[in-house]
């Protein structure tokens, strides 16, 4: 069961598409990335027609299941970005990224959204060696880090065998079911209408088709992440890959003492199959990590969202880390799927021939990257030139993935050496 939707209050579902309809803008996908280009438009241009499809309903991809990280954290790789854009290119998408914390937390308040937020930053922790020499190598990387001694990283988050580590004030622990619902009533009371339970069968100039009719708009933004291989001809283009998260009970006082995270710092370390992890409003501890299998042909099912063995292996590390947390048992468990794209270079973008539009590849970061496309977007699709169409990330066009059976062989057999890695303390 999922901790923040069982907590969100109701899920009554939004009417579906009736029938075909014209509008300015359409956009596919009620999760972050559509609802905040909904926002950014609306908000600019009142009197936009503006059509959000959804096949299930507003919240039901990553933007209702994550671990509840509005960071600043940026998918592509610092080193990438550099070789093709330089050092300028590097800052200007981290300045960017870190005003888009402050951002969020500033239309939660302003739309009364209460996502329980609270900006204490992230701490990372380095547990061996190798995790320490990569902690201070990222010191080096992004001046919005500092190193921290053992004492001071323990203080912050008090796991077991803490060397060092590093900490950012960049990322706000959220209620992320809260924040994405609160945020399609934002966009309904602004004028923008959501269809849910109407699946796009194809994206093309002018149009998007469904079950119930064709929408027509001379604007067309895909925001589908992960599901996006379900559309026609885009099954190479991401990867999606499974996030497994568990939930304990609401903790005492007693725990937290000395586990910490007394602002409510998001945690992870430095190994490489990401771990993360949250302190909630109601003093539970969410913590989340990769580590399911990719599944061949970037299917997604409902049934790919509880891998019994990922869970116990959550479950040991989280005891491992935290040993007063040995006998506390779990009461949620689950998962979804996050969109990984050949080169992990986010990207968003407007074909201005086409008016088909673009925002994902968030691999994992979405929840504050996604506000920063929809802006970026909305700035797009009105013509406006700005700092934000400016920065590096846009219009990139990110390699098709390989076919079937390299993509299942290569992406699980990184998964392992990964794995295999971490185990040997490498």
């Amino acid at each position: 069961m999922n901790l923040w939707l069982s907590t969100v209050g109701s899920l009554e579902p939004r009417p579906s598409l009736p029938g075909p309809i014209v509008a300015d803008v359409a956009i596919v996908g009620a999760g972050y990335t559509g609802l905040w280009t909904a926002y950014y438009l609306a908000r600019a241009e009142p009197s936009l027609r503006i059509a959000v499809l959804e096949k299930e309903y507003a919240g039901f991809g990553a933007s209702g299941r994550n671990g509840g990280w509005c960071s600043a954290l940026f998918p592509t790789p610092a080193s990438l970005l550099a070789r093709q854009h330089g050092r300028a290119g590097v800052v200007a998408m981290r300045r960017a990224m870190e005003a888009t914390v402050d951002e969020v937390g500033r239309v939660a308040v302003a739309e009364d959204i209460d996502c329980d937020w609270a900006k204490g930053g992230t701490v990372t922790l380095a547990r061996t060696p190798a995790q320490l020499r990569r902690a201070e190598a990222a010191v080096q990387e992004a001046d919005d880090l500092v190193l921290l001694s053992a004492d001071e990283a323990a203080k912050r988050c008090g796991a077991t065998r803490v060397l060092g580590g590093t900490y950012t004030p960049n990322c706000a622990a959220i209620h992320p079911a809260r924040l994405v619902r609160g945020l399609a009533r934002a966009v309904e009371d602004r004028g923008v209408t959501i269809y849910e339970g109407t699946p796009a069968l194809r994206l093309r100039k002018g149009a998007v088709d469904t079950p119930a009719g064709t929408v027509r708009a001379p604007v067309v933004i895909r925001a589908t992440e992960a599901y996006t291989p379900e559309l026609p001809g885009m099954r190479r283009a991401i990867a999606p890959i499974y996030s497994l998260i568990v939930a304990t009970p609401p903790l005492p006082d007693s725990f937290w003492a000395d586990a910490g995270l007394a602002e409510r710092e998001t945690f992870s370390d430095f190994r490489r199959l990401i771990i993360y992890g949250q302190r909630t409003a109601d003093n539970r501890l969410v913590f989340g990590g990769r580590g399911a299998p990719y599944h061949f042909g970037s299917r997604t099912r409902p049934a790919y969202d509880r891998e019994p063995r990922v869970f116990a292996g959550l479950r040991r590390t989280l005891a491992e880390l935290f040993p007063a947390l040995g006998t506390v048992p779990i009461t949620h468990a689950w998962g979804g799927a996050v969109g990984i794209p050949a080169d992990w270079s986010a990207s968003v973008g407007l074909d201005r021939t086409t008016g088909l539009g673009w925002a994902g590849g968030y691999v994992g970061d979405g929840v504050g990257t996604a506000n920063l496309a929809g802006r970026t977007l909305a700035d797009l699709v009105l013509d406006v030139d700005s700092e934000l169409t400016a920065l590096p990330w846009v219009g990139h066009r990110s390699p098709r993935w390989a076919p079937e059976p390299l993509r299942w062989v290569g992406v699980n057999a990184v998964r392992k050496l990964v794995t295999w890695a971490d185990a040997a303390r490498l």
